[in-house]
């Protein structure tokens, strides 16, 4: 049985972070051929749904980089390797001393609730008022946070400076791991997640493949967060826009996210 993960931005997705029409047409082939598939992102729930809208409806979903698992079959929820309290105090204590908003994603019934400090920059506040009032997440004050939340993780968005050295200093922490890139905002920008240190794509990909009992896991990735179930998988391919140490990993490179490469790939390995 082949079993195949796709990362969604800067690998399925295309440049618009949408689903071509062709990506779609060559999902629908996968179907109707009996190909088991599913995602494997860092993106929330939230963030995702309206993008998947009416597709990968048979198998869980990997979500917040292996923390949340969505069984959309059962209409199921379930965590793995959450953010502890001591922890949760190390990553704002930072954010403070570095002048960043933390944004700390939390999942209560469902629910996407995101606490926040006040924003510090515009690009923070850019954020709130363009992407997170558009999604059906809720904002909240972060001194409304209380230790019982399960927090998935925290993520910033800060000049490229400030971003590196919170990164640095974060995956330096025994129990956490942050993942970082250029963010959309611009280039003086970066953006951060952090997670448990246990918490990550391989793992969950894992579980799934060992819960199927699929002989044969195939991977899809652009970034560092997609490492680690590239360590796991028979077979891995790289989009051309990936960066160059992930390029090194796989198994192949193919074709650009903004050229259809998943799909066109998929078409050709599965003679679809």
């Amino acid at each position: 049985m082949d079993l195949v993960f796709f990362d969604l931005d800067g690998t399925l997705l295309n440049g618009a972070s949408s689903l071509s029409p062709f990506t779609l047409d060559t999902l629908s082939r996968m179907d109707a051929k009996g190909i088991a598939y599913t995602v494997a992102t860092g993106r929330t729930m939230v963030s995702a749904r309206p993008i998947l809208a009416g597709q990968f409806l048979s198998l869980p979903h990997i979500y917040n980089n292996g923390v949340t698992r969505w069984d959309p079959q059962q209409q199921h929820v379930a965590f793995e390797n959450l953010l502890t309290e001591t922890e949760i105090n190390v990553i704002l204590a930072m954010a403070v001393e570095h002048g960043i908003t933390p944004f700390v994603n939390t999942v209560d019934a469902h629910q996407h609730v995101i606490y926040h400090s006040t924003p510090q920059h515009d690009v923070e506040t850019k954020l709130i008022n363009e992407h997170f009032a558009r999604s059906k997440a809720t904002l909240m004050p972060l001194d409304a946070l209380t230790h019982d939340i399960p927090v998935t993780n925290i993520s910033m968005i800060g000049e490229n400076s400030h971003i590196k050295a919170m990164w640095t200093q974060l995956n330096h922490h025994p129990h956490l791991i942050a993942y970082s890139g250029p963010a959309h905002e611009g280039k003086d920008y970066s953006w951060m997640d952090v997670h448990h240190c246990l918490a990550n794509k391989g793992s969950a990909v894992q579980n799934l493949r060992d819960e199927l009992g699929a002989s044969n896991v195939i991977c899809f990735g652009d970034s560092d967060n997609d490492i680690s179930m590239f360590e796991i998988a028979d077979e891995c391919y790289a989009p051309d826009n990936a960066k160059d140490f992930i390029k090194d990993k796989a198994t192949s490179v193919i074709g650009h996210h903004d050229d259809d490469g998943v799909a066109k790939f998929l078409i050709e390995r599965f003679d679809l």
